[in-house]
């Protein structure tokens, strides 16, 4: 299961000659540490953004991420799947949160709807918009140590 952390930065941004705003985002890593996600973050944002503050690195629990063409807004969406227990004879209700992008709450909530399917009784509870920007799994990096073996001539 893939470990998120949402990172916020904060830089200022010339909105007109001379005038600055103190611009906010927020952007989802995979990473298996804290610092991986940090270090990921500022490996991705090194030429994008000019010279930002971190504000905040939290993990987030996500359930699943749904990435669909078009749809430029993330949406967290609560799910709660609905089991029934035999020994107590009682149905026990267990939320995820999972992370769709969508045009609008409306899309959001029927590709969480179609992407999970008829699996099990669930229902869909929140839907609500969040300030994320982007998303950024995990890739393996290119420039992993190689064993001395394979670099050492005979």
């Amino acid at each position: 299961m893939a470990t998120w952390f949402l990172a916020k930065i904060k830089y200022p941004k010339e909105v007109e000659p001379d005038k600055f705003k103190l611009v906010s985002e927020a952007y989802l890593f995979d990473a298996v540490s804290y610092t991986d996600a940090e270090a990921r973050l500022h490996e991705t944002m090194a030429d994008n953004a000019p010279p930002f503050t971190l504000m905040s690195l939290t993990q987030m629990k996500l359930a699943e991420i749904f990435h669909h063409e078009g749809g430029e807004i993330w949406f967290k969406v609560k799910v709660v799947f609905v089991t029934y227990d035999e020994e107590s004879q009682k149905e026990k209700k267990v939320p995820h949160l999972m992370l769709v992008n969508a045009a609008n709450p409306k899309e959001a909530y029927e590709r969480v709807q179609q992407s999970i399917g008829s699996l099990d009784d669930y229902a869909i509870t929140d839907v609500n918009l969040t300030p994320i920007l982007d998303v950024f799994p995990y890739e393996e990096d290119r420039r992993r140590l190689k064993p001395v073996e394979e670099v050492v001539e005979a």
